[in-house]
């Protein structure tokens, strides 16, 4: 009984610790949790949200972005008043059930607040964050309404202190300020009087109205500048500039600088008059269009100046170009006279320099008919200048082709004597040829090569005759040295196939006699061979015969006998 009273009592003072330290553990951490929710809402309430919400309200916000507004300051009523008043009661009551050792229902309370606590920290961050964007959005808008009236300002300072830079357009631009000044009145009347969003219509079309008229008051200055100082000084000066040229006796192509200049006076009126209405589109395309008008004009006077320029510099250089084309074509034409009694003129030589010379008559003839109209002051100035340019080039272009021709000329007089020698190397190289032949004691020559030889000959014969005709064509001479070069260099190969063809078939055929007695297609060979080297003169078949024999009874002979034979020619 002794023993299970103190076994009893053992268990029960187990349990009983068990659920102290139990009861310990859980109570610490419930309270860690409560310490960690209360820092959480002091650091809530420690938020600037009060303050940023006394910012944006100094904005005095209207429309939609107040309404924004309401809405934002509402949550954080209700969060500060309530919400957090609700969550502190929580609070006190989980330490109440805490202390109580009510630990499981303490826990389920503690995760409800946690969950009150991130949703309240939620919304002020949400809060927080609209605020932010409210107050940004009202700060551009604030700048944008600042900077139309800073706009609105100087363009009003800019047309008190500077009224003649707009011209006529002025009163307009008067007009506009005042309309604009109404329209930023009428948004200060309505936005304090809470009708946000017809106030922001009014100032979104204030604003319009500031930045369209900024943009004319932009453009007006530069287009009164040109229409009442540039263009009518310009017109000024053309007109005086082109009563001095008419006293100083110019003559214009256009006949018409008077009515142009009349015309220039009419566009800047009616572009005066679109000014005045700002029909600004209109001035800017009026004034282009007067403005090539002008620059015309003054081309066409700085055109007729720089040509009496020109032409008083030209006129006697002119005059010398003529006479040097004419002086040139005269020798051209006793040298080609003299030339042509020696050479035939093969490419219309003289027709071409008779040519020139009705073009420089042609050129000679205009300028003494236009030389007058120059001196008496007839004459426009840009005309003569393209007839004098038109005649150096005309005249540039007949020298250089004068300068060829007598270049022509004189390749014939080098080509003849170069053709002299080719004869006679040519007949040089025929009686060398021949010699050389003769020297092999041969028994005869082809049929076929004493025609090519002959040929050759009297090619260069002929070449020859040609060269001592009393008036020779050098083209022909050309074609026949030629042919003559090509023949001799031709009869040359025909020469030395035809030497080393009959020396090898001799050679061939006396070291085939080794084999003449013992093998009866050698003899036979040799037989044939002979025949058509002694009586038919065919001294590469002959070689063709009995070197192919002979390489039937000993290969390779006749190519042995061959390379011997070329490695020793010079010798023989």
């Amino acid at each position: 009984m002794n023993t299970q009273l103190i076994v009893v009592i053992v268990i029960l003072l187990v349990i009983v610790i068990a659920f102290y330290v139990v009861s310990t553990i859980m109570r610490k951490k419930n309270q860690e949790r409560l310490e960690e929710l209360e820092d959480r809402r002091e650091a809530l309430l420690d938020l600037p949200v009060e303050d940023e919400i006394d910012e944006v309200k100094k904005m005095h916000l209207v429309g939609q972005s107040q309404n924004t507004f309401r809405e934002w300051n509402q949550k954080w009523t209700d969060i500060s008043k309530s919400s957090i008043g609700d969550l502190e009661t929580q609070i006190y009551e989980i330490e109440n059930e805490n202390d109580l050792f009510r630990f499981m229902k303490a826990k389920h309370s503690l995760d409800t607040a946690e969950a009150q606590m991130g949703y309240m920290e939620g919304e002020v961050d949400s809060i927080r964050e609209g605020l932010r964007s409210l107050r940004e959005s009202e700060e551009r808008n604030s700048l944008a309404v600042q900077e139309a009236l800073d706009v609105y300002e100087d363009l009003k300072t800019r047309l008190n202190e500077e009224k003649a830079s707009y011209g006529a357009a002025a009163p307009e631009m008067e007009k506009h300020l005042v309309n604009i000044e109404i329209e930023f009145t009428q948004f200060v009347t309505l936005n304090t009087t809470g009708d946000p969003v017809e106030a922001r219509k009014v100032l979104n079309q204030a604003e319009e109205d500031t930045f369209e008229l900024k943009n004319k008051m932009d453009r007006i200055p530069p287009l009164v500048l040109e229409l009442t100082d540039t263009f009518p000084s310009q017109v000024e000066e053309l007109e005086k500039g082109h009563q001095q040229l008419l006293e100083q006796k110019y003559i214009f192509a256009e006949k018409d600088i008077e009515a142009r200049l009349f015309h220039i006076k009419g566009q800047i009126e009616d572009s005066k008059k679109s000014l005045e209405q700002t029909d600004l589109d209109m001035v800017e395309e009026v004034n282009r269009n007067i403005d090539e008008e002008v620059n015309f004009i003054y081309d066409i006077f700085e055109r007729e100046i720089d040509s009496h320029k020109y032409v008083k510099a030209n006129t006697a250089q002119v005059m010398n170009y003529i006479e040097h084309a004419k002086k040139n074509n005269r020798q051209l034409l006793i040298e080609l006279d003299h030339t042509s009694q020696s050479y035939t003129l093969n490419h219309n030589e003289l027709g071409r320099a008779r040519g020139y010379q009705t073009e420089i008559d042609t050129l000679e003839r205009n300028y003494k008919l236009m030389l007058p109209k120059l001196e008496e002051k007839q004459m426009v100035y840009s005309q003569a200048r393209e007839f004098y340019e038109d005649s150096y080039k005309v005249l540039d272009d007949i020298e250089s082709e004068q300068l060829q021709i007598l270049s022509d000329v004189k390749e014939l007089r080098k080509g003849e004597k170069e053709a002299q020698k080719k004869v006679d190397d040519f007949e040089f190289k025929l009686r060398n040829i021949k010699r050389y032949v003769e020297k092999q004691r041969l028994p005869g020559l082809p049929a076929d090569y004493l025609e090519f030889f002959f040929v050759a000959s009297d090619r260069v014969e002929e070449l020859a005759g040609e060269l001592n005709k009393i008036r020779i064509n050098m083209d022909e001479i050309e074609k026949l040295s030629k042919f003559s070069s090509d023949d001799i260099e031709i009869l040359q190969e025909k020469t030395d196939e035809l030497i080393d063809s009959a020396a090898l078939a001799e050679q061939m055929m006396q070291y085939a006699n080794r084999y003449r007695h013992n093998n009866p297609m050698i003899a036979q060979a040799i037989d044939h061979s002979l025949q058509l080297f002694t009586k038919e003169y065919r001294y590469k078949d002959a070689l063709d015969e009995i070197g192919s024999s002979l390489n039937k009874v000993e290969p390779g002979a006749f190519e042995r006998i061959e390379k011997f034979y070329f490695s020793h020619r010079e010798l023989a």
